[in-house]
């Protein structure tokens, strides 16, 4: 029987939304094993002169837990 847990987690990017979650995956991955699947809860942006300046991305990460 496996056991999952849930990690929320914030990133940013100053590409886009998807650049963002990318981002997160990779950097969470260094830390978290088992990763299986993110669910993106909230989009955000700051907004600088009437410019996006920073895409950020609130997710939930699943993950196994190890025996």
């Amino acid at each position: 029987m496996a056991v999952a847990s849930v990690s929320k987690i914030t990133a940013a990017s100053s590409k886009s939304f998807d650049d963002a979650v990318t981002e997160g995956l990779m950097r969470a991955s260094k830390t978290l094993r088992g990763i299986t699947g993110l669910h993106v809860v909230e989009h955000k942006a700051s907004v600088t002169n009437g410019k996006v300046a920073e895409y950020r991305v609130t997710m939930e990460l699943t993950f196994v837990l190890e025996e």
